[in-house]
Protein backbone atom coordinates (compact mmCIF):
# COMPACT_ATOMS: atom_id res chain seq x y z
CA UNK A 1 0.00 0.00 0.00
CA UNK A 2 2.93 2.35 1.00
CA UNK A 3 4.47 1.85 -2.08
CA UNK A 4 1.38 2.52 -4.11
CA UNK A 5 1.22 5.59 -2.49
CA UNK A 6 4.82 6.52 -2.77
CA UNK A 7 4.36 6.11 -6.86
CA UNK A 8 0.95 7.84 -6.71
CA UNK A 9 2.95 10.50 -5.02
CA UNK A 10 5.60 10.75 -7.26
CA UNK A 11 3.40 10.70 -10.42
CA UNK A 12 1.69 13.80 -8.95
CA UNK A 13 4.82 15.33 -8.57
CA UNK A 14 5.87 14.62 -11.84
CA UNK A 15 2.39 16.09 -13.25
CA UNK A 16 2.55 19.38 -11.56
CA UNK A 17 6.31 19.66 -12.67
CA UNK A 18 4.90 19.19 -16.19
CA UNK A 19 2.58 22.13 -16.23
CA UNK A 20 4.96 24.42 -13.45
CA UNK A 21 7.91 23.91 -15.22
CA UNK A 22 9.96 23.31 -11.97
CA UNK A 23 13.62 24.10 -12.14
CA UNK A 24 15.81 22.65 -9.32
CA UNK A 25 19.54 24.29 -8.11
CA UNK A 26 20.12 27.61 -7.16
CA UNK A 27 18.64 30.70 -8.98
CA UNK A 28 22.41 32.95 -9.98
CA UNK A 29 22.83 36.12 -7.56
CA UNK A 30 26.11 37.29 -8.60
CA UNK A 31 28.74 37.34 -6.12
CA UNK A 32 29.52 40.18 -3.90
CA UNK A 33 33.21 41.35 -5.25
CA UNK A 34 36.06 42.47 -2.84
CA UNK A 35 35.65 45.95 -1.25
CA UNK A 36 35.28 48.35 -3.92
CA UNK A 37 37.31 51.91 -2.85
CA UNK A 38 35.30 55.57 -3.01
CA UNK A 39 38.03 56.79 -5.58
CA UNK A 40 41.48 55.25 -6.74
CA UNK A 41 44.34 55.92 -5.05
CA UNK A 42 47.09 57.28 -7.72
CA UNK A 43 44.92 59.59 -8.63
CA UNK A 44 47.05 62.64 -9.62
CA UNK A 45 45.95 66.13 -6.98
CA UNK A 46 43.84 68.62 -9.26
CA UNK A 47 46.30 71.00 -10.86
CA UNK A 48 49.42 68.60 -10.58
CA UNK A 49 51.15 67.67 -13.66
CA UNK A 50 49.56 64.78 -15.05
CA UNK A 51 46.97 64.87 -13.38
CA UNK A 52 43.70 63.61 -14.34
CA UNK A 53 40.37 63.88 -13.65
CA UNK A 54 37.87 61.15 -12.89
CA UNK A 55 34.82 61.02 -15.04
CA UNK A 56 31.60 62.90 -14.52
CA UNK A 57 28.14 62.33 -15.84
CA UNK A 58 28.31 64.85 -18.26
CA UNK A 59 32.24 63.92 -19.21
CA UNK A 60 33.24 62.04 -22.81
CA UNK A 61 34.02 58.70 -22.21
CA UNK A 62 36.58 56.29 -23.62
CA UNK A 63 34.86 55.15 -27.01
CA UNK A 64 35.34 52.25 -29.35
CA UNK A 65 38.68 53.91 -31.28
CA UNK A 66 39.89 55.25 -28.53
CA UNK A 67 43.66 55.17 -29.91
CA UNK A 68 41.94 58.69 -32.15
CA UNK A 69 42.54 60.34 -28.69
CA UNK A 70 46.18 60.16 -29.81
CA UNK A 71 45.74 61.92 -32.85
CA UNK A 72 47.71 59.93 -34.97
CA UNK A 73 46.01 59.44 -38.44
CA UNK A 74 49.09 57.12 -39.38
CA UNK A 75 48.39 55.00 -35.74
CA UNK A 76 44.45 55.07 -36.64
CA UNK A 77 44.96 53.51 -40.23
CA UNK A 78 46.99 50.66 -38.91
CA UNK A 79 44.01 50.29 -36.02
CA UNK A 80 41.76 50.04 -38.59
CA UNK A 81 43.43 46.99 -40.39
CA UNK A 82 43.63 44.61 -37.12
CA UNK A 83 39.56 43.88 -37.22
CA UNK A 84 40.09 43.44 -40.82
CA UNK A 85 43.40 41.20 -41.23
CA UNK A 86 44.66 39.71 -37.03
CA UNK A 87 44.18 36.50 -37.11
CA UNK A 88 44.47 36.03 -33.24
CA UNK A 89 41.24 38.17 -33.46
CA UNK A 90 39.39 35.66 -36.35
CA UNK A 91 40.24 33.05 -33.91
CA UNK A 92 38.48 34.27 -30.50
CA UNK A 93 35.95 35.76 -33.15
CA UNK A 94 34.80 32.10 -34.25
CA UNK A 95 35.08 30.53 -30.99
CA UNK A 96 32.18 33.18 -30.09
CA UNK A 97 30.63 32.29 -32.73
CA UNK A 98 30.72 28.57 -31.61
CA UNK A 99 29.58 29.39 -28.25
CA UNK A 100 26.39 31.19 -29.56
CA UNK A 101 25.89 27.64 -31.84
CA UNK A 102 25.92 25.84 -28.16
CA UNK A 103 22.71 27.71 -27.04
CA UNK A 104 20.82 26.40 -29.95
CA UNK A 105 22.19 22.59 -29.73
CA UNK A 106 20.64 23.35 -25.97
CA UNK A 107 17.89 24.72 -26.27
CA UNK A 108 17.04 21.95 -29.40
CA UNK A 109 15.85 19.73 -26.16
CA UNK A 110 13.15 21.61 -25.30
CA UNK A 111 11.31 20.30 -28.43
CA UNK A 112 10.62 16.33 -29.52
CA UNK A 113 12.65 14.80 -31.62
CA UNK A 114 11.20 13.04 -35.33
CA UNK A 115 12.38 10.53 -37.66
CA UNK A 116 10.86 9.12 -40.35
CA UNK A 117 11.57 4.98 -41.52
CA UNK A 118 11.15 3.69 -44.88
CA UNK A 119 11.65 0.03 -45.25
CA UNK A 120 11.23 -2.36 -48.23
CA UNK A 121 11.79 -6.43 -48.08
CA UNK A 122 11.12 -9.89 -49.14
CA UNK A 123 10.93 -12.70 -47.34
CA UNK A 124 11.03 -16.61 -47.98
CA UNK A 125 9.80 -18.25 -45.01
CA UNK A 126 11.34 -22.11 -44.01
CA UNK A 127 9.15 -24.82 -44.50
CA UNK A 128 10.52 -26.30 -41.37
CA UNK A 129 9.57 -23.02 -39.49
CA UNK A 130 6.81 -23.66 -36.34
CA UNK A 131 3.60 -22.63 -36.94
CA UNK A 132 3.85 -22.88 -40.82
CA UNK A 133 1.29 -25.10 -42.63
CA UNK A 134 2.13 -26.37 -46.05
CA UNK A 135 -0.41 -25.17 -49.05
CA UNK A 136 -1.55 -22.61 -46.29
CA UNK A 137 0.93 -20.20 -44.90
CA UNK A 138 2.09 -17.93 -47.48
CA UNK A 139 6.32 -18.79 -47.45
CA UNK A 140 7.64 -15.48 -49.76
CA UNK A 141 6.15 -11.96 -49.20
CA UNK A 142 6.91 -8.84 -49.66
CA UNK A 143 6.54 -6.04 -47.05
CA UNK A 144 6.46 -1.85 -47.41
CA UNK A 145 6.75 0.13 -44.55
CA UNK A 146 6.56 3.33 -43.96
CA UNK A 147 6.88 4.25 -40.26
CA UNK A 148 7.34 7.81 -38.29
CA UNK A 149 8.74 8.18 -35.23
CA UNK A 150 8.37 10.49 -32.13
CA UNK A 151 10.16 11.18 -28.95
CA UNK A 152 10.15 13.60 -26.43
CA UNK A 153 11.53 14.28 -22.68
CA UNK A 154 10.02 17.12 -20.92
CA UNK A 155 12.13 19.32 -18.52
CA UNK A 156 10.62 18.39 -15.88
CA UNK A 157 13.11 19.54 -13.41
CA UNK A 158 14.47 22.45 -15.75
CA UNK A 159 17.55 20.29 -16.65
CA UNK A 160 17.60 22.33 -20.14
CA UNK A 161 16.45 25.44 -18.75
CA UNK A 162 19.80 25.32 -16.40
CA UNK A 163 22.30 23.90 -19.61
CA UNK A 164 20.62 26.98 -21.75
CA UNK A 165 21.27 29.18 -19.07
CA UNK A 166 25.07 27.76 -18.88
CA UNK A 167 25.66 27.85 -22.43
CA UNK A 168 24.33 31.54 -22.15
CA UNK A 169 26.31 32.33 -19.77
CA UNK A 170 29.00 30.70 -21.50
CA UNK A 171 28.66 32.70 -24.85
CA UNK A 172 28.69 35.68 -23.06
CA UNK A 173 31.82 34.88 -21.21
CA UNK A 174 33.32 34.24 -24.95
CA UNK A 175 31.87 37.65 -25.89
CA UNK A 176 33.98 39.39 -23.28
CA UNK A 177 37.12 37.07 -24.20
CA UNK A 178 36.75 38.08 -27.99
CA UNK A 179 36.48 42.36 -26.46
CA UNK A 180 39.86 41.20 -24.37
CA UNK A 181 41.60 39.73 -27.03
CA UNK A 182 40.43 43.27 -29.13
CA UNK A 183 41.70 45.31 -26.60
CA UNK A 184 44.61 43.30 -25.81
CA UNK A 185 45.92 43.51 -29.75
CA UNK A 186 44.57 47.07 -29.60
CA UNK A 187 46.55 48.49 -26.82
CA UNK A 188 49.34 46.14 -27.77
CA UNK A 189 49.51 47.99 -31.64
CA UNK A 190 49.82 51.35 -29.91
CA UNK A 191 52.36 50.24 -27.20
CA UNK A 192 54.67 49.34 -30.10
CA UNK A 193 53.90 51.95 -32.02
CA UNK A 194 54.89 54.71 -29.72
CA UNK A 195 57.96 52.74 -28.50
CA UNK A 196 59.28 52.65 -32.41
CA UNK A 197 58.24 56.60 -32.44
CA UNK A 198 60.87 57.06 -29.38
CA UNK A 199 63.20 55.38 -30.97
CA UNK A 200 62.70 57.20 -33.89
CA UNK A 201 63.08 60.00 -31.94
CA UNK A 202 66.46 58.64 -30.10
CA UNK A 203 67.70 58.42 -33.20
CA UNK A 204 67.01 61.95 -34.32
CA UNK A 205 68.74 63.14 -31.46
CA UNK A 206 71.67 61.04 -31.61
CA UNK A 207 71.69 62.43 -35.51
CA UNK A 208 71.87 65.97 -34.18
CA UNK A 209 74.53 64.82 -31.30
CA UNK A 210 76.31 63.13 -33.87
CA UNK A 211 76.72 66.51 -36.25
CA UNK A 212 77.50 68.47 -33.89
CA UNK A 213 79.74 66.35 -32.56
CA UNK A 214 81.62 66.00 -36.01
CA UNK A 215 82.11 69.89 -35.46
CA UNK A 216 83.55 69.36 -32.34
CA UNK A 217 85.96 67.07 -33.69
CA UNK A 218 86.96 69.36 -36.61
CA UNK A 219 87.83 72.25 -34.06
CA UNK A 220 89.83 70.05 -31.89
CA UNK A 221 91.51 68.91 -35.21
CA UNK A 222 91.97 72.61 -36.48
CA UNK A 223 93.32 73.21 -32.97
CA UNK A 224 95.72 71.08 -33.28
CA UNK A 225 97.10 71.78 -36.22
CA UNK A 226 97.48 75.10 -34.93
CA UNK A 227 99.43 73.76 -32.26
CA UNK A 228 96.51 74.87 -29.48
CA UNK A 229 95.45 71.21 -28.43
CA UNK A 230 96.83 68.43 -27.91
CA UNK A 231 96.33 64.90 -29.76
CA UNK A 232 94.66 63.59 -26.75
CA UNK A 233 91.50 65.81 -27.28
CA UNK A 234 91.63 64.93 -30.77
CA UNK A 235 91.54 61.32 -30.20
CA UNK A 236 88.90 62.23 -27.02
CA UNK A 237 86.91 64.17 -29.99
CA UNK A 238 86.95 61.47 -32.02
CA UNK A 239 86.18 58.43 -29.65
CA UNK A 240 83.14 60.86 -28.39
CA UNK A 241 81.96 61.01 -32.24
CA UNK A 242 82.39 57.11 -32.73
CA UNK A 243 80.54 56.56 -29.67
CA UNK A 244 77.38 58.32 -30.91
CA UNK A 245 77.67 56.68 -33.88
CA UNK A 246 77.63 53.29 -32.94
CA UNK A 247 74.74 54.55 -30.31
CA UNK A 248 72.49 55.68 -33.38
CA UNK A 249 72.91 52.74 -35.62
CA UNK A 250 72.30 50.69 -32.49
CA UNK A 251 68.52 51.81 -31.99
CA UNK A 252 67.93 49.89 -35.19
CA UNK A 253 67.94 47.16 -33.98
CA UNK A 254 65.20 47.59 -31.39
CA UNK A 255 62.85 49.75 -34.19
CA UNK A 256 62.95 46.90 -36.66
CA UNK A 257 61.67 44.65 -33.78
CA UNK A 258 59.03 47.09 -33.29
CA UNK A 259 58.50 47.19 -36.89
CA UNK A 260 58.21 43.68 -37.64
CA UNK A 261 55.56 43.36 -34.55
CA UNK A 262 53.38 45.82 -35.36
CA UNK A 263 53.31 44.07 -38.91
CA UNK A 264 52.39 40.64 -37.43
CA UNK A 265 49.44 42.43 -35.60
CA UNK A 266 48.22 44.17 -39.12
CA UNK A 267 48.42 40.25 -40.67
CA UNK A 268 50.92 41.63 -43.06
CA UNK A 269 54.64 40.24 -43.40
CA UNK A 270 57.70 41.86 -42.05
CA UNK A 271 59.37 42.06 -45.48
CA UNK A 272 56.13 44.01 -46.98
CA UNK A 273 55.58 46.62 -44.23
CA UNK A 274 57.87 49.42 -43.35
CA UNK A 275 57.02 52.91 -41.32
CA UNK A 276 59.30 55.81 -42.51
CA UNK A 277 60.67 57.43 -39.54
CA UNK A 278 58.65 60.82 -37.46
CA UNK A 279 59.98 61.20 -34.38
CA UNK A 280 57.08 61.07 -31.61
CA UNK A 281 55.47 64.14 -31.09
CA UNK A 282 52.32 63.33 -29.41
CA UNK A 283 50.81 65.14 -26.50
CA UNK A 284 49.19 62.53 -24.05
CA UNK A 285 45.71 63.01 -23.72
CA UNK A 286 43.61 63.49 -20.58
CA UNK A 287 41.20 60.44 -20.08
CA UNK A 288 38.48 59.93 -17.58
CA UNK A 289 39.38 57.78 -15.27
CA UNK A 290 35.63 56.77 -13.52
CA UNK A 291 34.90 55.81 -10.20
CA UNK A 292 36.24 52.10 -8.97
CA UNK A 293 33.01 50.41 -9.12
CA UNK A 294 32.29 51.37 -12.68
CA UNK A 295 35.51 49.52 -13.55
CA UNK A 296 33.35 46.08 -12.87
CA UNK A 297 31.37 46.92 -15.99
CA UNK A 298 34.29 48.29 -18.18
CA UNK A 299 36.59 45.27 -18.19
CA UNK A 300 36.61 42.38 -20.39
CA UNK A 301 38.57 40.03 -18.38
CA UNK A 302 36.21 40.77 -15.22
CA UNK A 303 32.82 40.36 -16.97
CA UNK A 304 34.22 37.28 -18.49
CA UNK A 305 35.26 36.34 -15.22
CA UNK A 306 31.11 36.76 -14.00
CA UNK A 307 29.89 35.13 -16.75
CA UNK A 308 32.04 31.99 -15.95
CA UNK A 309 30.35 32.04 -12.49
CA UNK A 310 27.03 32.23 -13.53
CA UNK A 311 27.99 29.38 -16.23
CA UNK A 312 29.05 27.68 -13.05
CA UNK A 313 25.98 28.10 -10.96
CA UNK A 314 23.73 26.57 -14.03
CA UNK A 315 26.06 23.40 -13.53
CA UNK A 316 24.86 22.69 -10.17
CA UNK A 317 20.97 22.38 -10.96
CA UNK A 318 22.15 20.39 -13.86
CA UNK A 319 23.69 17.86 -11.78
CA UNK A 320 21.10 18.26 -8.82
CA UNK A 321 18.15 17.01 -11.51
CA UNK A 322 19.71 14.00 -12.03
CA UNK A 323 18.57 12.93 -8.67
CA UNK A 324 15.17 13.09 -10.18
CA UNK A 325 13.25 10.60 -12.37
CA UNK A 326 13.32 10.88 -16.38
CA UNK A 327 9.65 10.90 -18.32
CA UNK A 328 9.85 9.93 -21.74
CA UNK A 329 6.77 9.99 -24.35
CA UNK A 330 7.29 8.14 -27.44
CA UNK A 331 4.81 7.37 -30.35
CA UNK A 332 5.14 5.56 -33.55
CA UNK A 333 2.52 5.07 -36.61
CA UNK A 334 2.71 4.03 -40.21
CA UNK A 335 1.79 1.87 -43.36
CA UNK A 336 2.80 -1.29 -44.33
CA UNK A 337 1.52 -3.53 -46.65
CA UNK A 338 3.02 -6.26 -48.99
CA UNK A 339 2.11 -4.47 -51.80
CA UNK A 340 2.71 -1.20 -53.07
CA UNK A 341 -0.95 -0.54 -54.35
CA UNK A 342 -2.65 -0.70 -50.93
CA UNK A 343 0.25 0.61 -48.79
CA UNK A 344 -1.57 3.82 -48.88
CA UNK A 345 -4.89 3.19 -46.94
CA UNK A 346 -6.45 2.85 -44.08
CA UNK A 347 -6.21 -0.72 -43.63
CA UNK A 348 -2.63 -0.55 -43.58
CA UNK A 349 -2.48 2.00 -41.17
CA UNK A 350 -0.82 1.28 -37.69
CA UNK A 351 0.25 3.04 -34.82
CA UNK A 352 1.60 3.23 -30.99
CA UNK A 353 1.87 5.33 -28.22
CA UNK A 354 3.83 4.92 -24.63
CA UNK A 355 5.40 6.68 -22.01
CA UNK A 356 8.03 5.53 -19.60
CA UNK A 357 9.97 7.02 -16.59
CA UNK A 358 13.20 6.06 -15.04
CA UNK A 359 14.64 7.11 -11.92
CA UNK A 360 17.75 5.68 -10.67
CA UNK A 361 17.87 4.62 -7.01
CA UNK A 362 21.53 3.30 -6.76
CA UNK A 363 25.09 4.87 -8.77
CA UNK A 364 27.30 4.53 -5.69
CA UNK A 365 27.40 8.43 -4.90
CA UNK A 366 28.24 9.19 -8.33
CA UNK A 367 25.38 11.86 -8.25
CA UNK A 368 26.12 13.05 -5.23
CA UNK A 369 30.62 13.42 -6.35
CA UNK A 370 29.06 15.38 -9.54
CA UNK A 371 27.13 17.47 -7.47
CA UNK A 372 29.86 18.51 -5.06
CA UNK A 373 32.12 18.69 -8.13
CA UNK A 374 30.08 21.64 -9.41
CA UNK A 375 29.81 23.29 -5.96
CA UNK A 376 33.47 23.55 -5.86
CA UNK A 377 33.97 24.63 -9.43
CA UNK A 378 31.48 27.49 -8.82
CA UNK A 379 33.34 28.38 -6.15
CA UNK A 380 36.37 28.43 -7.60
CA UNK A 381 34.83 30.32 -10.26
CA UNK A 382 33.87 32.85 -7.79
CA UNK A 383 37.51 33.44 -6.34
CA UNK A 384 38.83 33.98 -9.93
CA UNK A 385 36.17 36.42 -10.60
CA UNK A 386 36.74 38.08 -7.12
CA UNK A 387 41.05 38.08 -7.66
CA UNK A 388 40.40 39.48 -11.34
CA UNK A 389 38.50 42.42 -9.95
CA UNK A 390 41.42 43.09 -7.17
CA UNK A 391 44.20 42.45 -10.41
CA UNK A 392 41.60 44.98 -12.07
CA UNK A 393 42.27 47.80 -9.22
CA UNK A 394 45.69 47.15 -9.08
CA UNK A 395 46.24 47.71 -13.53
CA UNK A 396 44.53 51.07 -12.86
CA UNK A 397 46.35 52.32 -9.84
CA UNK A 398 49.81 51.01 -11.46
CA UNK A 399 49.25 52.81 -14.47
CA UNK A 400 47.20 56.45 -12.75
CA UNK A 401 50.75 55.74 -10.37
CA UNK A 402 53.43 55.88 -13.55
CA UNK A 403 51.43 58.87 -15.18
CA UNK A 404 51.32 61.24 -12.23
CA UNK A 405 54.98 60.15 -11.28
CA UNK A 406 56.56 60.11 -14.69
CA UNK A 407 54.95 63.48 -15.25
CA UNK A 408 57.00 64.93 -11.56
CA UNK A 409 59.61 63.38 -13.77
CA UNK A 410 59.44 64.47 -16.95
CA UNK A 411 59.56 68.15 -15.22
CA UNK A 412 62.59 67.50 -13.64
CA UNK A 413 64.19 65.92 -16.54
CA UNK A 414 63.57 68.89 -18.57
CA UNK A 415 65.48 71.01 -16.20
CA UNK A 416 68.11 68.33 -16.26
CA UNK A 417 67.97 68.97 -19.91
CA UNK A 418 68.34 72.65 -19.83
CA UNK A 419 70.92 72.79 -16.98
CA UNK A 420 73.25 70.04 -19.65
CA UNK A 421 73.02 72.58 -22.15
CA UNK A 422 73.98 75.36 -20.68
CA UNK A 423 77.13 73.34 -19.05
CA UNK A 424 78.03 72.24 -22.41
CA UNK A 425 77.96 75.78 -23.96
CA UNK A 426 80.20 76.97 -20.84
CA UNK A 427 82.31 74.25 -21.57
CA UNK A 428 82.91 75.10 -24.89
CA UNK A 429 83.29 78.63 -24.17
CA UNK A 430 86.16 77.99 -21.89
CA UNK A 431 87.71 75.56 -24.26
CA UNK A 432 87.81 77.87 -27.22
CA UNK A 433 89.19 80.71 -24.76
CA UNK A 434 91.82 78.18 -23.94
CA UNK A 435 90.82 78.16 -19.70
CA UNK A 436 89.65 74.25 -20.25
CA UNK A 437 90.77 71.37 -21.67
CA UNK A 438 88.81 69.11 -23.90
CA UNK A 439 88.06 66.55 -21.34
CA UNK A 440 85.60 69.41 -19.78
CA UNK A 441 84.12 69.70 -23.03
CA UNK A 442 83.86 65.59 -23.33
CA UNK A 443 82.10 65.26 -19.97
CA UNK A 444 79.53 67.95 -20.77
CA UNK A 445 79.08 66.49 -24.08
CA UNK A 446 78.43 63.52 -22.29
CA UNK A 447 76.31 64.50 -19.87
CA UNK A 448 73.68 66.28 -22.10
CA UNK A 449 73.46 63.02 -24.43
CA UNK A 450 72.79 61.00 -21.63
CA UNK A 451 70.09 63.48 -20.52
CA UNK A 452 68.27 63.77 -23.57
CA UNK A 453 68.16 59.98 -24.19
CA UNK A 454 66.75 60.29 -20.79
CA UNK A 455 63.93 63.05 -21.66
CA UNK A 456 63.37 60.86 -24.54
CA UNK A 457 62.65 57.67 -22.77
CA UNK A 458 60.57 59.84 -20.12
CA UNK A 459 58.42 60.98 -23.25
CA UNK A 460 58.19 57.11 -24.48
CA UNK A 461 57.43 55.91 -21.40
CA UNK A 462 54.70 58.47 -20.67
CA UNK A 463 52.69 57.85 -23.81
CA UNK A 464 53.09 53.72 -23.25
CA UNK A 465 51.83 53.96 -19.94
CA UNK A 466 48.65 56.06 -21.12
CA UNK A 467 47.99 53.54 -23.17
CA UNK A 468 48.08 50.68 -20.41
CA UNK A 469 46.02 52.89 -18.53
CA UNK A 470 43.53 52.95 -21.29
CA UNK A 471 43.95 49.12 -21.25
CA UNK A 472 43.23 48.79 -17.89
CA UNK A 473 40.09 50.50 -18.13
CA UNK A 474 38.97 48.63 -20.40
CA UNK A 475 38.95 50.61 -23.41
CA UNK A 476 35.19 52.11 -23.36
CA UNK A 477 34.02 48.54 -23.87
CA UNK A 478 31.22 47.64 -20.87
CA UNK A 479 28.80 44.80 -20.19
CA UNK A 480 25.84 46.33 -22.10
CA UNK A 481 28.07 45.61 -25.84
CA UNK A 482 27.43 42.11 -24.14
CA UNK A 483 24.83 40.03 -26.57
CA UNK A 484 22.09 39.19 -23.96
Amino acid sequence: MRSVRSAALRLAVAGCAALAGCTVGPDYARPQPPTTPAAFKELPPPGAAGAWKPAQPNDATLRGKWWELYGEPELNALEDKIAVSNQSLKAATEQYLAATEQIRVARAAYFPTLGVTPAASRTRLSNNQPNVVPGVTKMTYNAFILQGQASWEPDLWGQVRRTIEQARASAQASAADLAGVALSLHSELALDYFQLRGLDLQRQLLDNTLASDADYLKLTQVRFAGGVATAVDVAQADTQYRSVKAQAIDVGVARAQFEHAIATLIGVPPAEFALPPHPLEVKIPPIPTGVPSALLERRPDVAGAERRVAAANAQIGIAISAYYPNLTLTAAGGLEATALSPLIGVHSLFWSLGASAFELLFDGGRRHALTQQARDLYEAQVATYRQSVLSAFQDVEDNLAAIRILADEAEAQDAAVEAARLSLALSTKRYKGGVATYLEVLTAQTTQLANERAQADVSTRRCTASVQLIRALGGGWDTAQAPQ
